[in-house]
């Protein structure tokens, strides 16, 4: 059997559906995709100091994937997803963007 690729889904949190609808599409593809958590309502954000550590359990996910697929509608890529990209490419992981660069 061959071996699924693990894809962590990188983006602002502005394309959360766009987010998910490209993370159901490459599971659907066989592989396995891991994704940032966001909240449903106004009032679940995360504190500042759950953010720092949400964010930060990302990266872990990016530390164990394959590759990262970078959600940039528009061709945005914020600062964050900038901080991402650059972990993965120091990593040596294969990095692929919604839209063209």
């Amino acid at each position: 059997m061959e071996r699924k690729k693990i894809i962590t889904v990188c983006g602002s949190l502005k394309f959360k559906e766009k987010i998910m609808r490209e993370a159901i599409r490459l599971e659907l593809g066989g592989n396995i995709v891991l994704t940032q958590l966001f909240p449903l309502k106004e009032e679940d954000m995360p504190t500042k100091e759950e953010g720092n550590l949400l964010g930060n359990m990302h990266k872990e996910k990016i530390k164990i994937s394959d590759g990262i697929f970078v959600i940039n509608v528009g061709g945005y890529i914020g600062e964050s997803t900038q901080s991402e990209i650059a972990l993965a490419k120091s990593l040596h992981k294969e990095v692929k963007y919604l839209e063209e660069i």
